[in-house]
């Protein structure tokens, strides 16, 4: 199922997108493969914390989260990731290590990897783990406004 926020937000901006049903995973890798996606082409979202405030970072499901590099990229040595207890309570409408990469939508900065803006479509958990969502990156990036970072 479609997070609430998502589907609320793409109803009052009108983008073509999809999505798809698939068997319930258990992380991004696991999910770009079931739907038969390359991973380097599916978007993971990880969420963290720095200087008190919480923000996404959206990247290829084949990248690791290296939080040095991600801290040097936002300027920040005070970065560490947010616990399950804290995404449950920002992301209530998501199951957790699903939440769609629209850190707008839930009171966050969203930061984006450079090399996700290389294809010319974002695919991407919606909120739960049975189901992807696709869009173009261009009305991804309309959509979102996220930060283009190299990390």
């Amino acid at each position: 199922m479609i997070s609430e926020r998502l589907q609320r937000f793409l109803d009052d901006h009108p983008v073509k997108f999809r999505t798809e049903l698939h068997p319930s995973t258990a992380d991004a890798m696991r999910t770009a493969e079931v739907t038969h996606v390359p991973g380097r082409e599916f978007a993971k979202s990880v969420i963290f914390k720095t200087h008190g405030k919480v923000g996404m970072a959206v990247l290829p499901a084949t990248d690791h989260v290296h939080l040095l590099e991600l801290g040097r990229a936002l300027g920040s040595d005070d970065i560490s990731l947010a616990s399950e207890d804290e995404l449950r309570n920002a992301f209530p409408d998501c199951d957790v290590g699903t939440m769609p990469p629209f850190g707008n939508l839930y009171g966050m900065e969203t930061f984006v990897s450079e090399h996700l803006r290389e294809d010319d479509t974002i695919t991407f958990n919606a909120g739960s783990h049975d189901e992807v969502m696709q869009m173009t990156y261009q009305d991804y990036e309309r959509l979102v406004r996220p930060h283009v970072v190299h990390f």
